[in-house]
C-alpha cells in the first residue's frame, strides 16, 4: 500500500493484486509452490522476504520450506536484478577464444562482480557454463540477444544498446 501524492488516500500496490491472482490460480493445488514462486518472481523480478512470507502463509507452508526451495533452485533470486541480464559464456570454446578477457572487460566496465547488479539496477552480470553458440565464441547474451565473435573493444558499444 502507498499513499496517493495528491489526496493522501491509500492506493493498493498493483503487484500485490497480481500476487493475489497467482494465489487464487493455484489455491488448493498440490505442488503449487514452484509455480507460485515463479509467478511472484515474474511480478517482482526477484523474491523479497516479505513476499516469501506471504507465499508461505498462502500455501500454509513453513517459511523454512519456501526459503529452502528458493535457495535450492538457481532460477530464483533473493536480490533485485538489473533490467538487463548480461550472461558471459565461460564454456570451453569461449574460454579458448578469450571468454575470460570478455568477462573481465565487462566486469570492469560495469564495476560489478559475477552475480552482482549495478546500483542503478540497469545490469546484472552472470557467468555461465555454456550459451550453446560455440561457433560464435566468445559469446555473451544480453537478455535474449546473443552477441558473438567478440573482442573486448566491441563490448562498450554492445552494452550501450541496453542503457
Amino acid at each position: 500500500m502507498s499513499s496517493c501524492c495528491q489526496c493522501g488516500n491509500v492506493v493498493p500496490d498493483p503487484r500485490q493484486q497480481q500476487l493475489a491472482e497467482v494465489f487464487k490460480k493455484y489455491a488448493g493445488q498440490k505442488g503449487a509452490l514452484i509455480p507460485v514462486l515463479q509467478g511472484a518472481q515474474d511480478i517482482y523480478s526477484y523474491l523479497p522476504a516479505e513476499v516469501l512470507k506471504q507465499i508461505a502463509d498462502a500455501l500454509n507452508l513453513p517459511f523454512s520450506k519456501v526459503y529452502g526451495v528458493v535457495t535450492f533452485y538457481a532460477q530464483f533470486h533473493l536480490k533485485p536484478r538489473g533490467r538487463n541480464i548480461v550472461r558471459v559464456c565461460l564454456g570451453t570454446a569461449c574460454h579458448v577464444r578469450g571468454g575470460a578477457k570478455i568477462f573481465e572487460t565487462i566486469r570492469n566496465e560495469l564495476q560489478i562482480g559475477d552475480g552482482e547488479t549495478t546500483a542503478d539496477l540497469r545490469y546484472t552480470l552472470e557467468s555461465v557454463a555454456c550459451i550453446g553458440a560455440c561457433g560464435l565464441a566468445p559469446v555473451i547474451m544480453v537478455n535474449a540477444d546473443t552477441h558473438g565473435r567478440l573482442t573486448p573493444d566491441k563490448l562498450k558499444a554492445i552494452l550501450a544498446q541496453y542503457e
